[in-house]
């Protein structure tokens, strides 16, 4: 009997499908479709939505804008998942609602501290010790070869 080969990210059916919920997920908070009192006075973006294989559980990755009250608006999310379930249900024709799940964001925090690692003093003093480069402008050979 072949096994099935491990593939490394979602494939293309759970990709299309998360987009599809991103796109309800915000849809109903932008609308303002959820009577909560957090999520009525924050604006929540929804950059990322990852679907199981079995397309029944889907994690949404979430950030208020500006970054402040994650934890509150996380958790209004998570007291409405059940309204937030149905509306996605009804916005998204699949044979199953999936079950949602509610996450913080940490792309921002990755690229904050990626830039914050180029700029500092280790990188820029190798970038000012980069290869020399001749009249030519291709680099100089290296001596010893």
């Amino acid at each position: 009997m072949a096994q099935k080969q491990q593939s490394a990210g979602p494939s293309q059916r759970q990709q299309r499908v998360a987009e599809l919920v991103r796109h309800a997920l915000a849809e109903v908070l932008q609308r303002g479709d959820i009577q909560d009192p957090v999520l009525g006075t924050h604006v929540v973006t929804v950059p990322e939505v990852r679907m199981s294989p079995d397309l029944k559980l889907a994690t949404a990755y979430v950030m208020p804008l500006g970054g402040q009250d994650e934890a509150p608006v996380i958790a209004a999310l998570e007291r409405n998942r059940k309204i937030l379930r149905q509306e996605v249900a009804r916005r998204v024709n699949l044979k199953y609602a999936p079950e949602l799940r509610f996450r913080r964001d940490e792309t921002f925090d990755e690229a904050a501290r990626i830039d914050a690692l180029l700029r500092s003093d280790k990188v820029q003093r190798d970038l000012d010790t980069g290869p020399q480069e001749g009249s030519d402008g291709e680099p100089e050979p290296d001596p010893g070869h």
